[in-house]
């Protein structure tokens, strides 16, 4: 199921969402600018536990990048219109609420942390690994577990494809979320790291900072479970 829209609005402007959404975009048209060149640049700016151990040494001939600079780098590149898709999608529904929650300054500083904590679970669970880990889906499963702390009960539009037919539900975020998470743990437990493909362990790790984060950093007059 695709989430497209909720029923929670936000009472500011979200623009640190904004500018975050509108940074991936232009850096993606940047990348698709480079041609033949965009694979090194995703070699240089992702995140390669491999190199943050020193277990290898980081590519040359594009632009170098201190390995441990890389944690933030690599959630603004994107492997793929799909990829940037889903992501901006994601942030743009659950992200506002969030920031609105807890004010610009805090919102951006917890999404860099949740986003850190999703990368460093990735070195932690292979730290051999010279595959690099791209793109803003780590940091943004902190967002949705600081939304799903904030708004359980809040109703999230989402699109169950039957066939070939996409048909609009209602459901609340806790069970939405719920599920998204449940689905990242079991992906995470199955599916070997070392193999290329999508980072399960970085969502799980960047979900987990989210929860433990949210409760420190939303603003007092917020409750939790609202």
């Amino acid at each position: 199921m695709i989430p497209i829209s909720d029923d929670n609005p936000a009472k500011r402007p979200a623009i640190v969402t904004w500018t975050i959404v509108a940074l991936c975009v232009a850096v993606w048209l940047w990348e698709l600018a480079l041609g033949r060149e965009m694979n090194a640049a995703l070699l240089v700016f992702g995140f390669t536990p491999a190199a943050l151990f020193a277990a290898h040494a980081p590519p040359h001939g594009f632009i170098d990048v201190p390995p441990a600079a890389t944690i933030a780098t690599s959630m603004f590149v994107h492997g793929g219109w799909l990829h940037l898709g889903g992501n901006m999608l994601y942030l743009w529904i659950f992200g506002n609420n969030v920031e609105d929650a807890m004010g610009h300054g805090r919102f951006a500083l917890f999404y860099l942390l949740c986003g850190t904590a999703a990368a460093l679970t990735l070195a932690y669970m292979n730290p051999a690994s010279q595959l690099p880990m791209i793109g803003a889906s780590g940091a943004i499963s902190g967002v949705l577990a600081a939304y799903v702390l904030l708004y359980p009960r809040a109703r999230v539009t989402v699109v169950v494809p039957l066939g070939i037919i996409f048909y609009p539900l209602a459901i609340g975020a806790v069970w939405v979320v719920g599920l998204w998470f449940v689905m990242q743990l079991l992906s995470a437990w199955i599916v070997d790291p070392a193999q290329p493909g999508i980072a399960w362990w970085a969502h799980v790790g960047g979900f987990v900072a989210g929860l433990v984060l949210a409760p420190l950093l939303k603003s007092r007059d917020v409750p939790l479970f609202g």
